[in-house]
């Protein structure tokens, strides 16, 4: 499945490698955006983890076909 994990505060790109190598982006409104292919519910909570670990704010979770 697709997900797009939405955070308040900014990483650039060279996060992707730390986030399993999903896509990292940043808008000019303080938010980045990691989204890519999440293979199970238990990599999808490890991702969530380590949003936890770096003390960033959760603001949306959301999954596509």
């Amino acid at each position: 499945m697709h997900y797009e994990i939405r955070v308040k505060g900014v990483l650039d790109s060279r996060w992707s490698a730390w986030f399993d190598g999903l896509q990292v982006s940043s808008d000019d409104g303080d938010v980045t955006t990691i989204a890519g292919e999440v293979r199970d519910q238990a990599a999808l909570h490890s991702l969530l983890a380590k949003v936890r670990d770096l003390g960033l704010e959760l603001l949306a979770v959301d999954r596509s076909a």
